[in-house]
């Protein structure tokens, strides 16, 4: 039988050192040129790295757990395939958990991702079950970055990041006022929830400030209940000339119930959402949203998480992203 290429056959059709080829399976720095001579030369001669051997040699087993709370939701899912191709340019893999909202799942799926001995974890964590969640993961003892939302963003050991709510709440109240909105509402976004508080208290501070009275009506982040609340404002509310919403996902749903009842998006009613997920553009009209910049978070994620795997550098305790506010023609602009 023909004996199995090895990483010095790789080294020598590179025109490169072994170190160097080493360091390209590893996800070190290298220039991007030797990366790519390295990598066909892999190709080209049916080099395949083993990925087991080398964990045994270097305790680290080149895979990142990444366990969403809610993959249906576009912005998860953005930044879960922007998250993995990154870690791809770097020769890390990820392995992807759903987890659906449930934190029973979430503490089982864990559990399984720490018994395939993942080097590390990105987090945007369930609700409930916090306690049990923070126990799998501590006696892990694996570097664990919270995104997001966070089991507790006091803790040590699990640093947390995520978008600046707060600045985004305040970017989308100010515009809608300066688009001379008198009465906006706040729609979406379960009670309790620091997310929620967050998106909702930038919002909360520009009116109070301008003394103004707050519509607030929270609940489920989808589309359905954005057309359920579109339905209520026009009923209970119809002073009402201006909405923020906790989502994206639930701007869409009060866009897309407005024509039947009757209701001129961007005259009648200016709508901004959040996130602003690829939908908003081509949703009729397009939806402003407050823009949380998924690509550069995604890259930074990976990097933090990489840092402290292969470097043992821990990211700072807690960090806020810039947003931003891209005003399209669903709040009149």
């Amino acid at each position: 039988m023909k004996a199995r290429p090895t990483i010095l056959d790789v080294a020598k059709r590179a025109g490169v050192s072994k170190s160097t080829v080493s360091l390209v399976l590893q996800g070190s720095a290298v220039k991007e040129s030797t990366r790519v001579s390295v990598r066909k030369a892999m190709a080209d001669i049916g080099y395949v790295y083993n990925r087991s051997a080398a964990t045994l040699r270097s305790s680290s087993s080149g895979l990142i757990g990444l366990v969403i709370n809610d993959l249906r939701n576009p912005f998860f899912t953005e930044f879960a395939a922007l998250f993995q191709m990154e870690l791809a340019r770097n020769g890390f893999a990820t392995v992807l958990a759903n987890t659906d909202e449930d934190p029973v799942l979430q503490t089982r799926m864990i559990s399984s991702l720490v018994e395939h001995g993942v080097s590390g974890f990105i987090v945007s964590p369930s609700y409930g079950g916090e306690a049990e969640t923070l126990a799998v993961l501590g006696a892990a003892n694996t570097p664990t970055l919270q995104v997001f939302r966070s089991l507790d963003a006091d803790d040590p050991r699990f640093p947390f990041v995520a978008p600046d709510y707060l600045r985004g709440g305040r970017l989308a109240a100010e515009h809608l006022l300066e688009m001379g909105c008198r009465h906006i509402a706040f729609l979406g976004g379960l009670d309790g929830r620091a997310v929620t508080e967050e998106r909702m208290s930038g919002y909360l501070s520009v009116l109070s400030a301008k003394g103004m009275s707050p519509v607030v009506l929270t609940g489920q982040a989808t589309r359905s209940f954005g057309k359920d609340m579109a339905a209520k404002l026009r009923a209970e509310h119809p002073e009402v000339d201006g909405v923020i919403c906790f989502n994206d996902l639930v701007a869409l749903g009060v866009l897309s119930a407005c024509p039947e009842l009757g209701i001129r998006v961007g005259t009648d009613l200016r709508v901004v959402g959040f996130d602003d997920i690829e939908d908003c553009q081509d949703s009729y009209p397009p939806l402003t949203s407050v823009s949380c910049n998924i690509p550069d978070f995604a890259k930074e994620t990976a990097a933090q998480i990489l840092g402290w795997v292969k470097d043992g550098k821990m990211p700072q305790m807690t960090a806020r992203s810039p947003v931003q506010l891209i005003r399209r023609a669903s709040s009149g602009a």
